[in-house]
């Protein structure tokens, strides 16, 4: 929220201005942030791929479970090998129970763990289910390890960090975090607050920070594409269902998809109802700019 205050600030946009994807105090790396009609589809850029660069200090647990909290355990870590590290990832890819620590802004019975946490009262927490894609060891010096994670939404990783050290038998937590990446958006491609202040300094009424912005579509590109025309572009541009004719590839029950009009404009996100042979739209977007990615599209018959 604070690197959101200063991107109202900056750019001047006070409404419909959001973000997709809390990050730790300790982290850095993207967050992606939504502007206008883009703000309907941060889901897309909360369910996205995140891959993150994460140091761990082995040898050692604390209360937050990165460097910020109290020691409150400490061992010897130099038993542990990579090849060890490689059998200890196993049990945490895929999906896989995680439990919210207690320094987290999750609510239990209305209050948030951290608050409690900081009075000394641990509550019990229920385990969620979460993704976890991959963990790859990239540099081994005990009793630090750096390993890259891609995972998906809700992942905490200063408690892979704590559950791997548990599984060692030695204790971890996170000295360093970045996040790489975040729904397909890149840290090497971001703008720092700094930046972006630079940039609307140096234009013509503010307005240089407009070259950061994206299409808003680009967070769709997971979802498959038609172009329609005529009588379905006015249905699904007011909202309308229509048939779906004949199709351009084989939809899935539900099946979301990116509608866009001859122009490349994208109009709609639609679902295949399957029973009713017909397009279903649900996000409708107005006035926008022709979509580069509207390319990718096949033509509704």
């Amino acid at each position: 929220m604070d690197a959101l205050r200063q991107v109202k600030r900056i750019t001047g946009q006070r409404k419909k201005v959001g973000h997709a994807g809390t990050m730790d105090p300790l982290a850095r790396g993207v967050l992606p942030v939504c502007f206008g009609q883009a703000t309907r589809l941060m889901e897309y850029a909360f369910d996205g791929v995140k891959k993150y660069r994460m140091q761990v200090r082995l040898g050692a647990t604390t209360q937050t479970y990165d460097a910020e909290g109290d020691v409150t355990e400490v061992r010897d870590p130099n038993y542990v090998t990579p090849k060890d590290l490689e059998a200890a990832f196993l049990p945490f890819i895929g999906s896989v129970e995680q439990k919210p620590p207690m320094f987290s802004a999750v609510k239990v019975a209305g209050q948030r763990l951290y608050k409690l946490a900081r009075r000394g009262i641990e509550v019990e927490r229920e385990p969620r289910i979460v993704d976890i894609f991959d963990i790859r060891l990239l540099d081994f010096n005990l009793p630090s390890i750096t390993v890259d994670v891609e995972c998906g939404r809700g992942v905490y990783m200063r408690t892979l960090a704590h559950d791997l050290g548990l599984a060692l038998g030695c204790g971890g937590y996170v000295t360093d975090l970045e996040r790489q990446s975040c729904a397909g958006f890149e840290s090497t491609e971001g703008v720092t607050p700094e930046g972006l202040a630079i940039a609307a300094e140096e234009s013509a009424e503010n307005a240089g920070w407009l070259s950061y912005l994206h299409p808003i579509d680009q967070v769709l590109r997971s979802l498959r594409a038609i172009t329609v025309s005529g009588f379905i572009e006015r249905a699904l541009g007011n909202g309308q269902s229509v048939a779906a004719g004949g199709l351009p590839f084989e939809a899935g029950y539900l099946e979301q998809v990116r509608v866009y009009a001859e122009d490349g404009r994208l109009l709609a996100i639609a679902r295949f109802d399957r029973a009713g042979n017909a397009w279903q739209p649900f996000k409708v977007f107005q006035g926008l700019e022709p979509s580069p990615f509207a390319s990718d599209s096949l033509s509704l018959a």
